[in-house]
């Protein structure tokens, strides 16, 4: 599976973290940045790039990280296509893939330690949608909404 990851100068560390681990797993990593830790970067600039490639790819999921998480988490939800929703314990992670089809994981570098946050990757990754059809009507509603936009 094809993981795409992006992330501010807050999340730089875990993001350089999370392309070894998961490549270790055996996913291929895309990296949309930061390259270097640059205060001054913006994460936009970053977020939107993944969640463009991940709504143009499906089957591809892809991982947002900033000091809270919430930003990344936005911008990657202004692209047509993205669910991304923000993890903060392992049952937000798992429920964003189980009940939403979430394609996009937002984490907060600064809220977890590194074995935290690596494990909310991990669960959000592994975590199959349930393909139950209340889950499925509420996804199309929104998509219906998104595309009357």
């Amino acid at each position: 599976m094809r993981v795409h990851i992006a992330a501010d100068h807050a999340g730089f560390e875990l993001r350089e973290h999370l392309i070894k681990h998961l490549s270790e797993k055996g996913y291929e990593v895309v990296d949309h940045g930061a390259t270097e830790y640059d205060a001054l970067d913006a994460y936009p600039t970053m977020c939107i790039p993944c969640g463009e490639a991940v709504a143009a790819e499906p089957g591809s999921l892809g991982i947002v990280i900033g000091g809270s998480g919430n930003g990344e988490q936005i911008a990657a939800n202004k692209v047509k296509g993205v669910r991304a929703a923000l993890a903060w314990s392992e049952a937000t992670a798992a429920l964003a893939r189980e009940h939403n089809d979430a394609n996009i994981v937002a984490v907060g570098a600064r809220q977890h330690t590194l074995e935290e946050a690596t494990h909310l990757v991990d669960v959000f990754l592994e975590t199959p949608f349930s393909n139950d059809q209340r889950h499925i009507d509420r996804i199309n509603m929104m998509s219906a909404y998104e595309e009357a936009r």
